[in-house]
């Protein structure tokens, strides 16, 4: 089924679910640029392959998640224009992973730094271990986060927690992540892939147009009034009406059974 080569990642396809793994253990799997194409055509792999319904990205070993950049590489910037072209392109892989039409789920343990963080925050549900650790000390380095972390954790978690973690360089741990509502959940670390999949497979189980339109019109919520909002959320609603799924959902709802849903 894969026909895409990975340079640090690794991925895995199991019932139509997306496991997509770095495997950089010896560098905390801290991501360099090569790292940062694999995450980009990974998103451009599940958008367009319907054999996958949801994806889940995780770290491998049980030390990181994703430990940030490759400092290395950050230290060689000197130049206004390199770090402005680095920024913008990661930017544009998280924008791209963010608005994905299959749900994408990140499974955290230990550290989640910078642009692990930030890559986190581009998925739709984020899972953490107990041994995680999840923050944004750029500003350490005398920078800022700069692959969209100012602007989705203000969102995710509000303008005081965004200050605090930026600013200040607070880090939370697995329970304070979920008690600021940076995580859904917070689970033993051995229990932390069998509880992401548990949840992927509960979201696979649903309509894919229904989770897609819904998906879209979550996000546009943020970059929009509630009027106009309300606006997109009624076309889709009236254009799932007209689909296949739709017509299966409401029968195997009145049959007392499960939906078997095809995707249009």
């Amino acid at each position: 089924m894969q026909d895409v080569e990975f340079k640090h990642f690794k991925l895995e396809v199991e019932d139509g679910i997306a496991i997509f793994t770095i495997c950089r253990e010896d560098k905390l799997n801290a991501l360099n640029p090569d790292a940062w194409d694999d995450i980009d055509r990974f998103s451009d792999y599940i958008e367009k392959n319907d054999g996958i319904k949801a994806a889940i990205i995780t770290g491998s070993g049980d030390k990181a998640f994703i430990a940030g950049a490759d400092i290395g590489g950050v230290a060689s910037m000197d130049t206004l224009a390199a770090i402005h072209r680095t920024s913008s392109d990661t930017q544009v892989v998280l924008t791209k992973l963010e608005n994905n039409r299959k749900p994408i789920v990140a499974a955290i343990n230990g550290y989640c730094l910078g642009g692990g963080f930030e890559l986190a925050m581009a998925c739709d549900i984020r899972i953490v271990s107990e041994n995680a650790l999840l923050g944004l000390p750029e500003t350490n380095l005398g920078i800022l986060p700069g692959a969209g972390g100012t602007q989705r954790l203000a969102r995710i978690a509000g303008i005081g927690v965004a200050k605090q973690m930026i600013l200040m360089g607070i880090q939370y741990t697995g329970q304070e992540a979920v008690a600021r509502n940076l995580a859904a959940m917070c689970v033993p670390q051995d229990q932390l892939m069998a509880t992401a999949k548990k949840m992927v497979v509960r979201m696979t189980r649903k309509g894919p147009l229904g989770l897609e339109f819904a998906k879209k019109a979550i996000n546009m919520s943020l970059d929009t009034d509630e009027k106009t909002g309300m606006y997109i959320e009624r076309l889709s609603f009236a254009l799932l009406l007209g689909t296949e799924d739709k017509k299966e959902g409401t029968n195997a709802f009145l049959e007392k059974r499960h939906a078997v849903f095809k995707g249009r």
